[in-house]
């Protein structure tokens, strides 16, 4: 899925609402700039927590880029959010290239995907052993789609995405689940250049959406429909849970803070952890308007 020519043409269009304009074209590859007050509103409206952070080991398994340039640039990702989460206090970070050995499963509390994988039976045998022992699992972007065995699929993230649907450009977000500690803080509404896709296989009764964009399945309706974008799932009879984030098309979303910050608490979420334990991390090396 590669960007098309109205690129340009739809971000010039756009109303930006909090997020600058500056830096945002075919070949640049810079996130939005938010307001430093906005961003710091969101953050101070977290509840601190008093109790020391736990030891946690964070599996960080990436694989070949496949796309343009500034776009799933999983190599990247998986070097720049080691050194991230590195920062953190008590954390370790590993990593894998394509998937984890039997030993990095059994001792990883949590593991982060952002890479095009097949998701075999074996793959998803191996998820569903992780999230029984209680460990996590949080997929990012393409990570979500599975090339077959969808429905096994869609019981260890919630959702699974076969190849179909999607768009490049702005995305207005709307939270959803507003009561979730992972968008404590949060406006209503939010607006990110990215790519949502479409449709999802699963049963979407059993996951908790966070955040949602209004998208044009049928182009001849006219009609627009919710689509999840980021979601939580609790697998029934395992411990573990799993958080999605279908953003994370274009590298400068992952520099842009107020994502980090929706990742950076699903993954502390999915770990069973306090959700705002990196949110000093959303701001790490990030440039903000004032």
């Amino acid at each position: 899925m590669t960007r098309g020519l109205f690129l340009a043409a739809t971000v010039l269009a756009c109303a930006v609402s909090t997020v600058s304009r500056t830096a945002i074209g075919a070949e640049q590859d810079q996130a939005p700039v938010r307001k430093r007050a906005e961003i710091e509103a969101v953050i101070k409206a977290a509840p601190k927590d008093a109790a020391e952070a736990r030891p946690l080991k964070i599996l960080l398994v990436a694989g070949p880029k496949d796309h343009g340039k500034g776009e799933h640039d999983y190599p990247r990702w998986q070097k720049d959010w080691t050194e991230l989460l590195k920062k953190a206090n008590a954390v370790t970070v590993d990593t894998a290239w394509k998937w984890p050995t039997s030993e990095q499963l059994k001792t990883a509390d949590l593991m982060v995907c952002y890479f095009k994988s097949p998701w075999t039976a074996e793959q998803i045998a191996d998820v569903k052993a992780l999230q029984e022992r209680g460990a996590g699992v949080v997929t990012i972007h393409w990570a979500i789609g599975a090339d077959q065995g969808w429905e096994e699929h869609s019981k260890v993230v919630g959702l699974s995405y076969r190849a179909a649907g999607y768009r490049h450009g702005w995305v207005d977000l709307k939270i959803e689940a507003k009561e979730h500690p992972i968008v404590r803080g949060f406006p209503s509404t939010l607006r990110f250049l990215d790519e949502p896709y479409w449709p999802f296989i699963g049963d979407a009764s059993k996951v908790k959406t966070i955040a949602s964009s209004e998208e044009l399945l049928k182009k001849d309706d006219g009609r627009k429909t919710p689509v999840p974008v980021f979601w939580t799932y609790e697998p029934e009879g395992r411990k573990g849970r799993a958080f999605v984030s279908i953003f994370g098309h274009y590298m400068w979303t992952f520099d842009d803070p107020l994502f980090r910050l929706l990742l950076l608490r699903g993954i502390a979420w999915s770990a069973n952890d306090w959700p705002y334990r990196f949110d000093e991390l959303a701001t790490d090396g990030v440039k903000l308007a004032d």
